[in-house]
């Protein structure tokens, strides 16, 4: 089963936007867009959730290879 992470490798502000591109396989700056155009359009509701999503969703799991 695939889980969402916030992404250590692909991270501009918490890691958010580059784990739901990772989980969905897309690219991450779509995603951004997104982000941004519906943050101007909700007034704000949508930063909100995205603070709220970084609070909840965990980090990427760090992989170390012997």
């Amino acid at each position: 089963m695939k889980k969402i992470y916030r992404s250590t490798s692909n991270s501009r502000l918490t890691g958010i936007c580059g784990g739901i591109a990772q989980y969905l396989g897309i690219n991450a700056t779509l995603i951004r867009l997104v982000m941004v155009i519906a943050a101007i359009c909700s007034i704000g509701t949508t930063v909100l959730l995205y603070f709220i999503a970084s609070m909840l969703i965990p980090k990427e799991p760090y992989i170390h290879f012997s």
